[in-house]
């Protein structure tokens, strides 16, 4: 599997000739003029998860890919967006795409909870290789191979999101969701998780823009 990561939470996997964006929000960049995707997925509305100036150009670079997200950001969107929640399941060629949590994590009681679908990709021999929880710590009770780590939000300490990497065990984590931090701050939150990660489990900061195999 291939992820490049475009900043904040915008992640593009390849795996077994199928590619996957996740997440082409308003804090990313570098994704603009990708061609030939499979799907476009968005975890949810918040616009830092899907810029609304630059995804419908990015749709229309992409008549084939398949428009998937949330029910809610589904509605929001109309047209041929897919809604897809827990447990529903896409098949993308010889990979799968299942939804699964629902809920975007409380940032305040007083503010609603919008959905939020945590989507995980896999095949038949690994059906979990990677999760990209969104803006969630939802846990999916199943071994997770690469787990994208929530590493800095308004919703978020730095104890639960540890707390998160250490229940899911995976085999590689790769931070998500900084583009809320300075640049030179990111070494307090990325310097925790490496040194708190349970044992077996590789933390690995993506460089930013370029592909990576995992």
């Amino acid at each position: 599997m291939q992820l490049t990561h475009f900043g904040h939470s915008c992640l593009l996997v390849e795996h077994l000739g199928t590619t996957v964006l996740f997440d082409p929000g308003t804090f990313s960049h570098g994704f603009e003029g990708i061609t030939g995707l499979d799907a476009i997925a968005i975890t949810h509305q918040h616009p830092d998860h899907a810029d609304p100036a630059r995804l419908p150009a990015l749709v229309d670079a992409n008549p084939g890919a398949m428009l998937l997200s949330d029910p809610q950001t589904a509605a929001l969107l109309g047209g041929s967006w897919r809604s897809v929640g827990p447990g529903d399941s896409v098949e993308l060629g010889d990979v799968r795409l299942r939804g699964t949590g629902g809920r975007h994590a409380v940032i305040h009681p007083e503010l609603p909870v919008i959905d939020n679908t945590a989507f995980l990709l896999g095949d038949d021999e690994c059906p979990a290789r990677l999760l990209h929880p969104g803006d969630s710590l939802y846990i999916p009770f199943e071994q997770v191979d690469v787990l994208a780590l929530p590493s800095a939000a308004p919703w978020l300490k730095i104890a639960e999101a540890v707390d998160y990497l250490r229940a899911l065990n995976p085999r590689v984590a790769v931070p998500i969701h900084q583009g809320i931090v300075a640049e030179q701050a990111t070494g307090i939150f990325y310097g925790r998780y490496s040194e708190m990660a349970p044992e077996g489990t590789e933390f690995r900061v993506l460089e930013a823009e370029n592909s990576t195999d995992l």
